[in-house]
Parts: structure tokens; sequence; C-alpha cells
């Protein structure tokens, strides 16, 4: 499912705050986070096979074609984003590219992200998320949530294990668990109920059980 609007759902009520993001770029800019997480779900994105593409990943909703398509369009509209532009002026799907195409497109997008998002101004600026305004250390941090997950998601389903930094990992659910409560999941918290797993897994096993995957 879409873990950004879910989130900017819940923190553009009074779960991340423009405090809250301050505090964060304070300790940690958020843009080094996203960066990693651009890079990494491109690594597994170029590792997909043509009979992978049929096969159905832990996110119900999408197939690992579909799932690919969604992740370019994921990263387009982030850099969309970065310039304060309409959300919606890219689609959450990248329909346009044949199957197999989803690579080479997604390494233009991941430099246009690395640009937008040089400024360091960008991290204090209000920028329109498609549910809503967050300050841009926030939305950094709810993207890179959205494709670590999904990263995650397209790694199981294609039999790939990649390199995850616990650090980031636990810096994301720090966000997400205040983001998205455990309880009364279900309706305006459209994930699955939170997987049990031993406070001991890796981190990345933490973070998707959080979003109601099994890890």
């Amino acid at each position: 499912m879409n873990e950004t609007k879910q989130l900017i759902e819940t923190t553009s009520t009074d779960t991340v705050t423009d405090s809250d993001a301050e505090t964060s770029v304070a300790s940690f800019d958020p843009r080094l986070d996203l960066a990693a997480a651009v890079e990494l779900a491109g690594r597994t994105l170029a590792a997909v096979r043509p009979e992978q593409y049929d096969a159905p990943t832990p996110c119900e909703e999408f197939d690992v074609r579909r799932l690919s398509s969604h992740l370019v369009g994921v990263v387009r509209r982030i850099s969309v984003i970065g310039r304060g532009e309409d959300p919606f002026s890219v689609p959450s799907f990248a329909d346009e590219l044949a199957d197999g195409a989803w690579a080479a497109a997604w390494e233009p997008g991941a430099r246009e992200v690395a640009e937008v998002w040089a400024d360091p101004g960008i991290l204090g600026r209000q920028l329109r998320l498609p549910m809503g305004e967050l300050p841009g250390a926030a939305a950094a941090a709810v993207y890179t949530h959205e494709l670590t997950v999904h990263t995650w998601d397209l790694a199981r389903a294609t039999g790939q294990h990649p390199d995850w930094d616990p650090a980031l990992i636990e810096r994301v659910i720090g966000v997400v668990r205040r983001a998205l409560p455990a309880e009364t999941r279900g309706g305006r918290i459209p994930f699955a109920e939170v997987v049990t797993v031993d406070p001991d897994a890796p981190a990345i096993d933490r973070l998707v059980a959080w979003a109601g995957r099994r890890p």
C-alpha cells in the first residue's frame, strides 16, 4: 500500500511538527538517508529479472511489474515535491515505460532528486505532498520510509538481499512508530496489524513488521 499517503495523513495533523523537523535537522540531515534510500532502491530495481515481473510482492496491491513502475513514479515525484510544485503533476506509476525499462528511467530520476535536494534550505521549507504540507525535513523522512519499505517488498519478491544500513533503518523506525500507531489498524490506518518480531531482530525486520509485513 502507499506508505507516503498514510504517513502524510498522520504526520500532517500533530505527529511531526515543524519543531520536530528542526530538531531532526539539528541532529542529522535527513537528506543523507533519502539519498541512501534512493540509491539502494535503484540497485534493487536494476537486479530484477524479466521472469520475475509477474511475481507477487509483500505489498498485496502490487506484483513486481507494478511495484517497479510505482517506484519510478515515486522517485520522480520526490523531485517535483522538492521544487515546491504540484505532486499530482507526476503520476504514481510510470505506465509509459515498457517492461524492463524501469532501471534506465531510475538513473535520471535519482540524479534529479540529488540536484533538487542539494539546497540545505529545502529542509525548513514547506513542501506540498500528496496529502498535505510538511517541512522538507519531514518530507525527506516520509519518502525514505516509503522507498525503504518498497525496496524490501521488491527484494523479498525477487530473492535479493540488500545491504541494509541499520542506523538509517533505526532513524526511520523512530519516525514511523510515531506516525503509524500500532492500535486501530484499518480504516484511516490502512495497514495490516503490526507483526510481532523479536526486539533483537534486525532493524529492517522490525521496520517492515511495523508496517504489517511478515519478515
